[in-house]
């Protein structure tokens, strides 16, 4: 049995894992990633034609049948990222499951999530975008968060910039 608020959608042959830091609060509730009100993540999937369709956050188990898959770095707890502390992050079992799972892209909903998997020295500013290095075997992408809570920071043109390089990637 897995204390994970959500399950992870891993399989091998993905193009692109989005990784989070942790569920929010109404997406722990609904059971479902990036289902609250004010969270711009399904609306721009389809916007930027990542997905050829609509969706919202009850597909989510069906995103592999568009070369999506999704995971947290912090499994175990909900909430907002404020709220989170170094030992919540369960960074060599995220490394783990990309190494596993070997998706083609894994891309960053966000830099706090980034931040903890990249490790790195404090204060060390990432940009948005493709990074220079690889993460255990996938090419890294770093998107501006789609929460509401970070809309100060959003952006649409990474990932456009995502989905451009989603289009050149075979998998």
């Amino acid at each position: 049995m897995s204390d994970d608020v959500l399950p992870d959608v891993l399989t091998a042959g993905l193009c692109v894992v989005f990784c989070g830091t942790q569920a929010g609060a109404v997406s722990a509730r609904r059971g479902a990633y990036y289902a609250g009100p004010g969270n711009k993540f399904w609306k721009t999937l389809f916007e930027t034609r990542l997905i050829p369709e609509q969706l919202g956050p009850a597909d989510f188990p069906n995103l592999p049948r568009y070369g999506i898959g999704f995971t947290d770095v912090a499994k175990g707890t909900s909430g907002p990222d404020t709220a989170l502390m170094r030992h919540h992050f369960d960074i060599i079992g995220f490394l783990a499951k990309i190494r596993e799972h070997a998706p083609a892209i894994v891309a960053f909903n966000g830099k706090r999530a980034a931040q903890a998997a990249l490790g790195g020295e404090r204060g060390r500013r990432l940009a948005y975008g493709l990074q220079p290095s690889l993460l255990v075997g996938s090419r890294v992408f770093i998107l501006p968060s789609t929460s509401g809570a970070a809309s100060g920071y959003w952006s649409i043109e990474p990932w456009h910039e995502l989905a451009a390089l989603v289009k050149e990637t075979s998998f």
